[in-house]
C-alpha cells in the first residue's frame, strides 16, 4: 500500500497544482496580512466605522488564512458562536490594471457580508461553498484598498441544520479555507460560480464515450467579452505529462462587447488511460482563448476519463461491476476546527486510501477543493453532499438556499473524476416528496446527460437510495430494493442506541457503552476489539443486501455540538492515530503488485491482554509464534460474521499469558510474505517523537498544520500502552502549538497539533515528563 501511495503522490501534486489553474490570468493567494477580531459586547466600534478605509485596526490580531475564529478545547463543550470580523488592506498590482478583478473565498462560516472600500457588495448564506465577488469597479488601481468581512456562525434558519445544542457535529467559524485574488483580461473564461448559469459558466467537461479503445472528451467553454467587439478562437489541448495527445481549434468568431458565448468542442483520444480505483489516471486539459495570435486567457483543468453507470442495482466503473467499500468523513481537526491546510486535507485523503477504502461519503456538507483534488489523484470515489442534517424549513428562503447550494456544489465539483453522485438531500430529515424531486431535478439540470446521479435519504425522489443500517434494522427491511442502494452509515448507532434494534434496550447502560463501537484508544484492548467485532459483523451483513456500496461511520473521531464527549466510533481517533478497526479494513483489500500484503497483531501483549488473539491479514494463512515457539497455523476464521468477507481475521487461542514476543507471519500460496511483531512492554525509558507527514512534505508560509506524536517507549522501542501522564513541550523555531490544554499521553501516545509558520530556519521540539523521560526532534533549515 505504501509504495502505491508514494506513486500516486506524483499525480496528486500535479492535480493540486493544476486543478482550475489560471495561467494567462493571475490567481494569487489572498491569505496573508488579515486583521481579525471576535465581536464582544459592548461593541467598541460601529459598522460604519469598521468598514471605512481609515479605521484603526492596530489592536486587532494579525492572522493568515486558513483561520479559525476560535481555538476550542477537547472535548468542545460550548463551541463559540457569534460575529467575527476580518479586515485587509491590499493594492492592485500594475499587471492587473484594466482587467477584471475577482476575489474568491473557498468558504466562510456561515452568514457573510463583504465590503470593499466601504461599499457592501455581497451577502452570502452558507458556510461550505465558494463566495466569488467582482471588485473591478470598486477598487483603486493606485493606493491601498480595504476589504472587510463580517461573519456570523450563529444558528441559522435559512442554511440549517438544526441548532448547535442539538447538532451531531460542530460547524466552527472563520475564513477557514483559502482566499484568492483573480485578475483576468476583459476577454476571458468565466467563473462558474460568479456566472450563475445553468449547466454553464467556466469550463464543463463530459465524456460521451469512454472505453479502453476510444474516448470523446466534450468541453464546454463559456466566454465573456467586457472589451470592444472582437474576433477570437478557442484551442483545446489534452496533455499526458508534457505531451499533447489531442488538440482541437475552433473557427474564428466574433463576440460583441458585453456579450457572452458558450462554445462546445470535442476531442478524440485513442486508447485512453481511464480513471479507475487502482489506476487514477489524470490528464491536463488546457483551454486557450486567442485574440489574433495572442493568448488572452488560459486555464488548465485536471480531468480523469471514466464512465460510471448502474445496471439494475449494480454499479459499473468503466464497464466493470464494482463494489465500493467506503467510509464517512468529517473534515474537522482538534482545536482549530475546520481550518486545515491543503496539505492536511491531502493527508486525510491518503489515510482513507491506505485504510483499504475506495469510496468516501462527504458527511454532511461540501468539503475542501484540496480534498477533492486528492480524491481524484488517489482513486477515491466520492459521494458529494450539500449541508443537511435533521432539519427542514418550509420557508422559501430555506428551500431556495438548498436549491442554490446544490447548483453551486455541482458547478464547483463537476469536473472532478472522483464524483460518483450528488447527495442533494438533507440527511435523516423528513422532506416533502416534491422538495426531494426538485432537488434531484436541479442536479440533473446542472449536469445533463447520463452521468449524473442523485442520492438521498428516503427512497423516493433520487436515483440512489441512501439508508443507514440502523434504519433498515429498525424497520425490518431486507436491504433488497429495486433501485441502486447504498448503506450510507453503519457500524455505530445500531450498537450504541437503546432503540436501534440490536437488543440494547435489554442491556444496562454501562454494558451498552462497553459493547458499542464508540471506543477511545484509552479504553483498552478489549473494547477496541469490540469495535472490530461490530464493524466486521455489520460490514459482513451489508454484503447480504443489494447495496453496491457501504460507508462505515466514521473515519475519524469528531466533536458534537450537543454532547460533551467526543464521538469515538472512528477507525482513527481525532488525532489520526489508528485503532484496530483500521487494520481490519486494510486487510479487506486483496494484495496485488500495487497493494502490499499486510499482517497486524491486535494486541499489546501484556498481562491483561485477551488470550483469544486476533490477527488481521489479507494473506491465505498465518503462523503465530510466542517467544519463537509456534502457537499455531491458522486459516481465516469461518463463522457467522465472516461469510461474505474477502479476508476474515485469524483467531488464535492461547492457553496462558507469557511475557515476551509475539510474531505473526503471513503466507500466500505457501510462501512467507510479511510479518508483524509485538513485545510485552517493560518500564518506560524515553519519548519518541514522530511527525505525521503521511508522505506529504511540510509546507512553509501556508499555515500547514501537522500532528506530532510523543510515544512512550521502553528500552526495546516498544510502546508502553498504559502510560497516561502529562508531557511537557518546548518548541523552538517559527512554529506554534495549537493545543488548548495540556498534552497528555493516551494509550501511550500524546499528540500535539503544530502550525508551521516558516521552515526557513528549521525547528526543534523537546519533550519531557515528570518521571524524567525525554525526547527530541529536529527539522533542519530549508
Amino acid at each position: 500500500m505504501f509504495n502505491y501511495i508514494k506513486t500516486l503522490l506524483l499525480l496528486l501534486i500535479f492535480s493540486t497544482l493544476n486543478s482550475g489553474l489560471l495561467i494567462a490570468a493571475n490567481k494569487d493567494s489572498f491569505n496573508n496580512n488579515w486583521k481579525f477580531i471576535r465581536e464582544q459586547a459592548p461593541l467598541s466600534f460601529k459598522i460604519e466605522e469598521v468598514i471605512a478605509n481609515n479605521f484603526n485596526d492596530d489592536n486587532w490580531e494579525k492572522v493568515r488564512l486558513p483561520h479559525s475564529a476560535k481555538l476550542e478545547p477537547l472535548p468542545v463543550n460550548n463551541q463559540w458562536q457569534g460575529i467575527s470580523w476580518y479586515r485587509k488592506g491590499f493594492e492592485i498590482p500594475a499587471s492587473a490594471v484594466d482587467k477584471q478583478l475577482l476575489i474568491e473565498f473557498e468558504a466562510a462560516m456561515n452568514f457573510t457580508q463583504i465590503w470593499i472600500n466601504g461599499s457592501l457588495i455581497k451577502e452570502h448564506q452558507g458556510g461550505y461553498l465558494p463566495i466569488v465577488v467582482d471588485i473591478t469597479n470598486l477598487v483603486k488601481t493606485k493606493g491601498e484598498n480595504t476589504i472587510v468581512v463580517r461573519l456570523d456562525n450563529s444558528d441559522n434558519e435559512v442554511t440549517g441544520p438544526k441548532p448547535l445544542k442539538r447538532l451531531d457535529f460542530n460547524m466552527y467559524g472563520g475564513l477557514y479555507r483559502n482566499a484568492w485574488l483573480i485578475s483576468k483580461n476583459k476577454l476571458h473564461i468565466t467563473h462558474p460560480i460568479l456566472q450563475n448559469k445553468v449547466a454553464g459558466g467556466g469550463i464543463f467537461v463530459t465524456y460521451p464515450l469512454a472505453t479502453e479503445e476510444k474516448a470523446i472528451v466534450s468541453v464546454q467553454t463559456h466566454i465573456n467579452n467586457l472589451d470592444n467587439t472582437t474576433q477570437l478562437h478557442v484551442v483545446q489541448e489534452i496533455l499526458k505529462g508534457k505531451k499533447v495527445i489531442a488538440k482541437v481549434k475552433s473557427e474564428k468568431f466574433t463576440l460583441l462587447k458585453g456579450k457572452g458565448h458558450t462554445l462546445k468542442q470535442d476531442l478524440s483520444i485513442k486508447k485512453p488511460n481511464l480513471w479507475s480505483l487502482d489506476h487514477p489516471n489524470l490528464y491536463a486539459l488546457v483551454t486557450k482563448i486567442y485574440k489574433g495570435k495572442e493568448v488572452v486567457d488560459k486555464e488548465t483543468t485536471t480531468i480523469g476519463i471514466r464512465r460510471m453507470e448502474f445496471k439494475g442495482t449494480s454499479f459499473y466503473l468503466n464497464g466493470k461491476e464494482t463494489f465500493l467499500r467506503g467510509v464517512n468523513r468529517h473534515q474537522e481537526y482538534p482545536f482549530i476546527g475546520y481550518a486545515l491546510s491543503d496539505n492536511a486535507q491531502i493527508r486525510d485523503a491518503i489515510k482513507i486510501k491506505q485504510a483499504g477504502f475506495d469510496y468516501v461519503r462527504l458527511s454532511h456538507y461540501p468539503q475542501s477543493p484540496a480534498f477533492m483534488d486528492a480524491c481524484d489523484s488517489l482513486g477515491l470515489v466520492v459521494l458529494d453532499a450539500i449541508l443537511g442534517w435533521q432539519y427542514y424549513n418550509p420557508s422559501d428562503d430555506f428551500r431556495n438556499q438548498m436549491f442554490n447550494a446544490s447548483r453551486d456544489l455541482i458547478r464547483r465539483d463537476r469536473n472532478h473524476a472522483c464524483v460518483m453522485a450528488w447527495e442533494v438531500s438533507l440527511n435523516e430529515t423528513q422532506m416533502p416528496l416534491e422538495f426531494r424531486e426538485k432537488l434531484s431535478a436541479v442536479a440533473h439540470e446542472e449536469y445533463p446527460g447520463d452521468q449524473c446521479f442523485t442520492a438521498g435519504w428516503m427512497a423516493e425522489g433520487w436515483d440512489i437510495y441512501l439508508q443507514a443500517r440502523q434504519h433498515r434494522i429498525l424497520h425490518k427491511n431486507s436491504g433488497h430494493v429495486e433501485k441502486p442502494y447504498l448503506v450510507s452509515e453503519y457500524g455505530d448507532w445500531e450498537y450504541y442506541s437503546n432503540n436501534a434494534g440490536l437488543n440494547q434496550d435489554k442491556m444496562s447502560k454501562d454494558l451498552r457503552f462497553k459493547t458499542s463501537s464508540r471506543q477511545l484508544r484509552e479504553f483498552g484492548e478489549k473494547r477496541l476489539l469490540q469495535q472490530v467485532t461490530n464493524v466486521q459483523e455489520a460490514h459482513n451483513d451489508n454484503l447480504n443486501t443489494s447495496a453496491f456500496a457501504d460507508s462505515y461511520w466514521v473515519m475519524y473521531d469528531y466533536t458534537r455540538g450537543y454532547h460533551p464527549d467526543i464521538e469515538s466510533s472512528g477507525l482513527m481517533d481525532i488525532f489520526r492515530l489508528p485503532k484496530w478497526g483500521y487494520y481490519f479494513y486494510q486487510s479487506q483489500r486483496s494484495p496485488t503488485k500495487m497493494y502490499l500484503a499486510m499482517v497486524k497483531i491486535g494486541s499489546y501483549w501484556q498481562k491483561d491482554s485477551p488470550l483469544n488473539l486476533r490477527v488481521f491479514s489479507n494473506c491465505d494463512e498465518v503462523k503465530l509464534y510466542l517467544n519463537n515457539t509456534l502457537i499455531g497455523t491458522q486459516k481465516p476464521d469461518e463463522n457467522t460474521v465472516s461469510t461474505n468477507l474477502n479476508h476474515p481475521p485469524f483467531t488464535f487461542k492461547i492457553d496462558a499469558f507469557e511475557e515476551g514476543t509475539l510474531k505473526a507471519v503471513g503466507y500466500i500460496k505457501g510462501k512467507e510474505i510479511t510479518s508483524d511483531i509485538v513485545r510485552t512492554p517493560k518500564q518506560p525509558k524515553a519519548v519518541k517523537i514522530t511527525i505525521d507527514k503521511s508522505s506529504v512534505a511540510l509546507a512553509s508560509n501556508v499555515n500547514d498544520v501537522v500532528f506530532v506524536y510523543f510515544s512512550i517507549e521502553d528500552e526495546n522501542g516498544t510502546l508502553v500502552a498504559d502510560y497516561a501522564q502529562k508531557i511537557n513541550l518546548e518548541l523552538h523555531g517559527d512554529i506554534e502549538l495549537m493545543n488548548v490544554g495540556e498534552v497528555k499521553a493516551e494509550a501511550g501516545i500524546g499528540t500535539a497539533l503544530i502550525k508551521i509558520n516558516s521552515l526557513e530556519k528549521g525547528f526543534s521540539i523537546e519533550a519531557n515528563t515528570a518521571d524524567n523521560l525525554h525526547g527530541s526532534y529536529e527539522f533542519g533549515a530549508l
